[in-house]
Formats: structure tokens, sequence, C-alpha cells
């Protein structure tokens, strides 16, 4: 990827990559172990972000 990138697409790059965290264990145990995935999880080599 380019060295400089538009800002706007910068932030679509970095909110991609603040969804892609795990879902937290304090939620896991909230709801008794029924969401422990994450829908919205990406791989970086499987997935693409339409940024």
């Amino acid at each position: 990827m380019a060295h400089y990138k538009p800002h706007a697409r910068k932030l679509r790059l970095g909110k991609a990559l603040k969804q892609n965290s795990p879902v937290p264990i304090w939620v896991i145990a909230r709801t008794r172990g029924k969401f422990r995935t994450h829908p919205k999880r990406r791989h970086w080599r499987r997935n693409t972000i339409k940024a």
C-alpha cells in the first residue's frame, strides 16, 4: 500500500482496525457464553476492506 494515504481512507482503515478486536471477556461472562465470537471479525489475508 502507498505510503501517502488520503485522510478519509486512513480514518476508515483505523475504524476497521478497531472493529477487528475479539469480544471482550466481560461480554462473554455477562451473556453466559452465548456471544463468544464476533460476527464482523476479519482476517487480514482472507477478507478485504472497502477503503
